[in-house]
């Protein structure tokens, strides 16, 4: 029997969704014993940054890819990328981007890709305080900080909290660079052998499109990670964040990590 091999990815609709097949069906791919380690993105990137018993195969953000690219290279699947997607800057009143300099961000993450786009694009003094994702909209709600950046299904939700919108960065990107904006990426350790890398690639491919093919499925082990969400906002999240990327992230979607790598180190934010 083949050893099992960790793949690291998020309990978010859009990851558990692409990956349940390739977890529950036995020997779905002959030869590949997957091991899932479902953790929330900053835990996978700074797993992978500190290079201690890395995850061989790990979902990153783009942002935490750029740190860690001498052990990972990217596959071609499993991409959360895309158009209309971006992370959205909330706040308890309507203002404009410009307004947050010298305020307090609520951010989820130092290496997620939100905070990237947040330091790209709003102003250069204001103060960010991580927390981990589904705090932000409580603590912005709560008056602990001016603004939050929200990720993941936040963006269906914040207004229930009583926010409004201030700007939504994935707009902001595309406005930019005419690109699809590169949130994260499923990557493999350098160390496992290039036959391995494909299996996983073609892995991932395959099972997204049997989620595709029967959602019914595929839907237990979405639910059974998706914490309080409703069954309408887990197949809004799933709409959104799988597309034709996840499938193939292919040369436009290589030219918007390249983009947004270019634009972080011109920034003074991300190694050359």
């Amino acid at each position: 029997m083949s050893e099992p091999l960790p793949i690291g990815f998020s309990p978010c609709p859009n990851d558990t969704w692409m990956f349940d097949a390739l977890v529950r069906v036995p020997e779905f791919v002959p030869g590949l014993r997957p091991l899932p380690w479902l953790a929330d993105i900053e835990a996978l990137n700074e797993r992978a940054l500190a290079g201690e018993a890395p995850l061989p195969v790990t979902k990153l953000s783009a942002h935490g890819l750029y740190w860690v690219e001498r052990d990972y290279l990217v596959l071609r699947t499993g991409a959360a990328l895309g158009r209309g997607c971006g992370p959205l800057v909330v706040a308890r009143e309507k203002a404009e981007l410009a307004a947050l300099a010298g305020r307090k961000i609520a951010i989820p993450g130092a290496y997620t890709t939100a905070h990237l786009l947040l330091r790209c694009f709003a102003p250069a003094s204001a103060t960010v305080v991580p927390m981990r994702f589904d705090r932000i909209m409580p603590a912005v709600a709560a008056g602990e900080v001016d603004a939050g950046l929200v990720i993941h299904e936040a963006r269906f939700v914040f207004r229930d909290h009583g926010l409004e919108q201030v700007a939504d960065l994935g707009e902001v990107w595309e406005a930019a660079t005419g690109l699809p904006l590169p949130l994260g990426v499923i990557a493999a350790h350098r160390s496992l052998p290039a036959g391995q890398v494909r299996a996983v690639e073609e892995a991932i491919a395959r099972s997204i499109a049997a989620a595709e093919a029967d959602p019914a499925a595929a839907w237990p082990f979405v639910k059974a990670h998706a914490q309080e969400l409703s069954d309408e906002v887990c197949r809004q999240h799933i709409a959104l964040y799988v597309n034709e990327f996840s499938r193939d992230m292919g040369a436009e979607g290589a030219a918007a990590l390249e983009e947004l790598r270019r634009r972080g180190q011109a920034a003074g934010l991300l190694p050359r």
